[in-house]
């Protein structure tokens, strides 16, 4: 950004820096006004001098002018496929999803209360933040445990009642169909805003095409291998998906973790010892139906991510009311399809028992659903994937708590990794750094002392 200013005769010639200001005088050449720049800062006492951004916008300055952020978009493409981000930053009249605004709006009403210094009101920021934080993280551990109880339960669904996966998938989404009065009392379209319902269609799709490919996975394959060649497909692909649709890149810490946490999930899925030194031949059949399940799960992983990214792209256009009413309709539209081609047989609930497992079974799905959906408003969506890996060791806990059977050495191993990937996850994103306060304490200063405002 360049100005000129009429001082004692002479031009001068500014040039601003996020870290440095310069300037450069010239009394050769007379002061003449020039179309399109600006010829006066506002000073003290002038009008139009308190319009300037306030310490309420200096996030957002720090975002944008941040060394981080200039070297992850020194290699920007023109345009993603879910559109460029500088556009997505035009935020007037859209629709906030649920909870995206708790740290702008706390973070505002700390700078507004507090006139202590610059000190006390980074520290008012950062409090928000954290405690933003927590909350999401308490979320996700939350949606991995009703996971984890999501997986057991439909196990004994299955065992004990007959009652099939996909059965299952129909019923949880015809329940859900009750999601529509939260748009409805919000004064929302259900089928979201204008511009945006192809981009929330194709979201429920990718989600609910998942989920009928995982459930019907459950035919072929252990529930217990089903679930983490899933999780594992959708934490990869969801950080390859993002960095390629969304360019969001995860940190190197951030990505050393989660790759730790998938090679746990690997260790899980290693065949026993009796499997692998097994000299009996195997049944063409049964290898086929084990290769199409494992696929299934695959398959099942690579639409969950693409939900995951997709909904990260509409997170401040379509609440998570809207996005599980488009869930439930569009399972209830595919589940059945899915029963038809798979042959799989109808059977309703007949006992109390029975249906009180059905409603855990939907209540479980919608806490694990708005937990993941709230978080990916503020997280990567590999974080968000990973975080829910936790949901194989929880289901490991549970599965013995019913039948005690002892696992092998490599689930215990992985299940172990999974565990201190996931919380050493949670405790780089909640600890505080020091450094990063005084860094963002020092640039505001800067700001504050420069003589160009």
């Amino acid at each position: 950004m360049e100005s000129t200013h009429l001082l004692s005769g002479s031009k001068k010639r500014v040039k601003i820096h996020p870290h440095t200001v310069t300037a450069k005088y010239a009394t050769q050449a007379p002061y003449s006004p020039q179309p399109g720049v600006h010829t006066h800062f506002p000073q003290p006492g002038d009008e139009g001098y308190d319009d300037a951004p306030s310490f309420e916008d200096f996030g957002s300055f720090l975002e944008e002018t941040s060394d981080r952020k200039n070297l992850t978009e020194t290699k920007k493409w023109p345009l993603t496929l879910f559109g460029s981000k500088d556009k997505d930053k035009d935020t007037t009249n859209r629709p906030q999803a649920a909870g995206g605004g708790e740290t702008s709006e706390g973070g505002v009403r700390a700078a507004k209360g507090s006139g202590k210094g610059v000190g006390e009101q980074l520290a008012s920021f950062g409090e928000a933040s954290v405690s933003a934080s927590r909350l999401t993280w308490v979320g996700l551990l939350g949606a991995a445990l009703a996971h984890g109880c999501l997986i057991v339960l439909t196990r004994l669904a299955s065992e004990r009642f007959s009652l099939g996966p996909l059965f299952l998938l129909m019923v949880r989404s015809i329940v859900q169909l009750g999601s529509l009065a939260v748009p409805l009392h919000r004064g929302e379209n259900p089928f979201g805003p204008d511009g945006y319902r192809i981009r929330l269609l194709c979201y429920g799709m990718a989600y609910s095409l998942s989920l009928c490919c995982a459930y019907s996975s459950l035919s072929f394959v252990s529930p217990g291998e089903g679930t983490t060649t899933w999780r594992l497909a959708t934490t990869a692909l969801s950080a390859i998906l993002a960095f390629l649709l969304l360019e969001e890149r995860l940190g190197l810490a951030d990505g050393i973790t989660i790759a730790a946490g998938l090679c746990g999930l690997g260790l899980v899925l290693l065949p026993t010892a009796d499997e692998s030194n097994s000299d009996s031949p195997t049944d063409p059949v049964v290898f086929w139906r084990g290769a199409f399940g494992w696929s299934l799960s695959a398959l099942a992983g690579l639409w969950m991510a693409l939900a995951l990214v997709g909904y990260r792209s509409l997170k401040e256009r379509v609440g998570v009311g809207t996005a599980l009413f488009t869930v439930s309709w569009t399972g209830c539209l595919l589940a059945p399809v899915s029963l038809i081609l798979l042959q799989e047989g109808w059977s309703w609930p007949m006992s109390a028992p029975a249906w009180g497992l059905v409603l855990g079974l939907v209540a479980c799905s919608v806490a694990a659903f708005l937990g993941m959906m709230h978080a990916l408003t503020r997280l990567h969506p590999a974080l968000v994937s990973a975080s829910q890996s936790l949901e194989v060791p929880i289901a490991l806990l549970l599965h013995l708590a019913v039948l005690p059977l002892a696992p092998t050495a490599p689930e215990v191993v992985g299940n172990v990794m999974v565990i201190l990937s996931v919380g050493w996850l949670v405790v780089m994103k909640l600890l505080p750094s020091r450094g990063a306060g005084r860094r963002q304490r020092e640039e505001y200063e800067e700001i504050l002392d420069s003589p160009i405002k």
